[in-house]
C-alpha cells in the first residue's frame, strides 16, 4: 500500500501529529506508518521508538508539502 503514497515527513511523534492534524484540516487524509507501534502490537521490539513516517497520494503532494515544510521551519525557529 505505501508504494502507492508519498513520504512527506519522518520524524518525532509530536510533530507527526501536528502534521496529521494540520493535513486533515485541509482535507487531506494522510497515512502514518510507525514502526515501533507496527512491532510491539507484534510482540517485538524496535530500534526506532517514536518516529513516524507521514505519507500522502501523489496528487496531495503539492497541498501537502508547503504545510510540512512550513511547519517545521517554525518547530526549528523554536529551538
Amino acid at each position: 500500500m505505501v508504494k502507492d503514497y508519498i513520504k512527506i515527513f519522518s520524524g518525532n511523534l509530536i510533530i507527526a501529529g501536528r502534521i496529521k492534524e494540520e493535513l486533515r484540516l485541509i482535507g487531506i487524509m494522510p497515512v502514518v506508518r510507525d514502526e515501533s507501534e507496527s512491532g510491539r502490537l507484534a510482540g517485538f521490539a524496535s530500534p526506532m521508538q517514536g518516529v513516524q513516517e507521514i505519507y500522502v497520494q501523489p496528487t496531495e503532494v503539492d497541498k501537502a508539502k508547503p504545510i510540512v515544510d512550513q511547519l517545521l521551519a517554525s518547530f526549528n525557529a523554536e529551538l
